[in-house]
């Protein structure tokens, strides 16, 4: 099963006054998530991968932990955690709903207070990495951070919010500035009717 370059669900344009800009977008889905689904095509072709799904690659190869699948994880993983992550965002994405609303508040006791932890995750991963809202298998929700492209399918986890802090996905708005981009993220750029759809 070839992986796929899914199209952006809005235009390169469309965040620009949220701060996201339209060179961003551009290098950061056509060019950085090309690359990804293109190598990871290259890698998968002719192995026991090829025919998979992309979650079976990443758990798979993830698990495998060998040299030889890091390649393929490592591509895997990253095409599947920008293509959650352009749903995660979008424009004039409108009010929390309540669903999600309440189920922040009886785990982090206020919106604000996982908005911290979250933008603390994400400032504090040393490197390239992601932060995370995750549902546990126990349907607990907690913040988490991981390293490259790792993600939450990895250790049994649901994503419900994924913040990508590579250096590419923010360099070109907030130069070095990595928490004010994480603030930005969670203020004015996450759908937040996504987030709940995957609760």
């Amino acid at each position: 099963m070839a992986f796929e370059l899914p199209d952006l669900p809005y235009a390169h344009d469309a965040l620009a006054d949220l701060g996201m800009s339209k060179e961003t977008l551009e290098y950061h889905h056509d060019l950085h998530h090309k690359a990804y689904v293109d190598n990871g095509n290259k890698l998968i072709a002719g192995t026991e991968w090829e025919n998979k799904s992309l979650e079976d690659i990443i758990t798979g190869t993830y698990a495998a932990g060998s040299v030889a699948q890091n390649g393929i994880f490592n591509n895997a993983s990253q095409h599947w955690n920008h293509a959650q992550f352009w749903e995660m965002m979008g424009p004039g994405t409108g009010a929390m709903p309540g669903e999600l609303e309440k189920a922040l508040v009886e785990s982090f006791g206020s919106v604000d207070e996982f908005k911290s932890q979250f933008a603390a995750a994400g400032a504090g991963q040393f490197g390239s990495g992601w932060a995370w809202l995750v549902k546990d298998a126990d349907g607990g929700l907690k913040v988490t951070k991981t390293e490259n492209g790792v993600n939450p399918l990895c250790f049994g986890q649901t994503a419900l919010l994924g913040c990508d802090v590579w250096e590419h996905s923010y360099y070109i708005d907030f130069r070095n500035k990595r928490p004010a981009y994480l603030t930005n993220f969670l203020d004015k750029l996450v759908n937040w009717e996504n987030v709940a759809s995957r609760m």
